[in-house]
């Protein structure tokens, strides 16, 4: 339950903060270029509070914070007086409305820009870009990657944390197809590798399969399987296990370490497992049920056991922070958003092109959980997704999808071209198509919030 509050406040913070920025964007460009301005929301639908400024402009935060608008005055929607006409909307020059429509999405990368400042200034921590087990027979392999390679480059791209590894990734297979990379060994010395991917660079450029497809991930720590506690009625408990026991095989196979126990648990929801164990210096023949258990990521094998950690820290030696001078934090977050708005927009048009499943789409659910998530591992964590959440929301905006800014700017600029506006049939028209673009949108976004949610 603690986690689902937190995970609601996040996501509603996450939501209004980015909502806000943006419309922030188009309510100063309109007051700047003497638009009149009639209302401010935060949230749609019931007004929760409202604040009359100068010149009778309503300040609201409305009950759903699902976005929120900036209304402006129009001759198109009432009878406007006389000497208010010259700040009507639609009376404005067409390089005024286009500059209002397009300081939304402005305002969304500035503050990506400047989130990315912060972080860079007070120090992004993270863990050295250190490689750990790599799949049998996998491209990963076949390079000749070892575990325990400290990644130097990915492409062009100098690597300094493993958070920058996935899209650095992402990035060159979108480029070329082929990963090429500059990694140290655990030898010292420094090697070129060359991963063939073998043509699936558009299927490995999902996230969600990018280190499984390649066969490498980054380093754990090899923790023993030593048990801790217990949870009464669960699976081990049944089975007679207690803490302090030592898991040695399953099924036959040899388990190492903790997260090759966990994997071997979770791929096996509801199987009946023969397992040794070694207590007190002797070792016993055991048989356990693993139980089924519902989660986001569909059903899994779990047994209700903890593991021992050994004391002391066990990624200090990995343990890095990337800080930067003030000024060079600016650089530097600059840099972050172009290169980010830039892989997003790739991303898009592979989406659309058909290149990359629609599968990578995330609707509000994944949103919240993300958001959740990160709230939960701390400030820094937060700002960086919000970040990335106002690139995103930036990019989508000026899609040239009616009722999104991108749309509204193709009608500004048919209007300059055409010396007059768009007929009211040809924009009805286009809001209708907008609305069912944006409905498919949205239900695509959920069905597969729903299918990670349910598998």
């Amino acid at each position: 339950m603690t986690q689902l509050l937190i995970t609601i406040t996040a996501f509603v913070v996450a939501i209004s903060v980015l909502v806000a920025v943006h419309e922030f964007g188009h309510f100063w460009v309109a007051r700047k270029l003497g638009f009149k301005v009639l209302k401010f929301s935060i949230g749609f639908g019931r007004p929760l509070w409202v604040y009359k400024g100068r010149d009778d402009m309503e300040f609201m935060i409305s009950a759903i914070p699902l976005g929120g608008y900036v209304k402006m005055l129009d001759e198109r929607e009432g009878p406007v007086a006389p000497e208010d006409l010259h700040r009507a909307y639609n009376r404005k020059s067409v390089a005024s409305r286009l500059a209002v429509l397009s300081a939304g999405p402005a305002f969304n990368f500035l503050f990506a820009v400047i989130a990315y400042w912060v972080l860079f200034v007070i120090g992004i921590s993270g863990l050295k870009p250190v490689v750990g087990d790599i799949a049998v027979d996998s491209p990963a392999a076949a390079a000749g990657m070892e575990r325990g390679d400290l990644i130097i480059s990915i492409g062009d791209q100098e690597i300094r944390s493993w958070a920058q590894v996935p899209l650095s990734l992402i990035e060159v297979l979108l480029d070329s197809g082929d990963i090429a990379m500059s990694v140290v060994g655990a030898d010292g010395y420094r090697r070129s590798l060359a991963i063939d991917v073998g043509g699936r660079e558009n299927e490995l450029s999902d996230p969600s399969l990018l280190f499984s497809g390649l066969g490498f991930n980054r380093w754990f720590p090899l923790i023993p399987p030593l048990l801790d506690e217990i949870s009464p009625g669960g699976s081990a408990d049944q089975a007679g296990l207690k803490s302090g026991d030592l898991v040695v095989s399953a099924d036959g196979v040899s388990v190492d370490d903790w997260r090759s126990w966990v994997e071997f648990v979770r791929a096996r929801p509801g199987a009946e497992i023969g397992m040794q164990i070694e207590r007190d210096g002797r070792r016993l023949e055991m048989q356990m049920s693993i139980a089924r258990v519902e989660t986001e990521q569909g059903v899994i094998g779990r047994i209700g056991a903890s593991v021992r950690v050994p004391p002391g820290d066990l990624y200090a030696d990995l343990r890095m922070v990337e800080r930067y001078s003030f000024f060079s934090a600016l650089g530097r977050g600059l840099t972050r958003t172009w290169d980010t708005s830039i892989l997003t927009l790739r991303l898009v048009g592979r989406m659309i092109s058909g290149q990359i499943s629609a599968q990578n789409i995330s609707g509000p659910i994944s949103i919240a959980a993300y958001a959740g998530a990160a709230a939960s591992l701390g400030l820094e964590e937060f700002l960086g997704l919000l970040a990335i959440l106002s690139i995103s929301l930036g990019i989508v905006n000026l899609l040239p999808i009616p009722l999104l800014d991108g749309g509204q700017m193709v009608y500004v600029v048919a209007e300059g071209i055409r010396g007059k506006p768009l007929s009211e049939k040809v924009q009805l028209l286009g809001q209708r198509i907008g609305i069912a673009m944006l409905i498919m949108i949205m239900g695509l976004a959920f069905y597969n919030d729903f299918n990670r949610l349910f598998g």
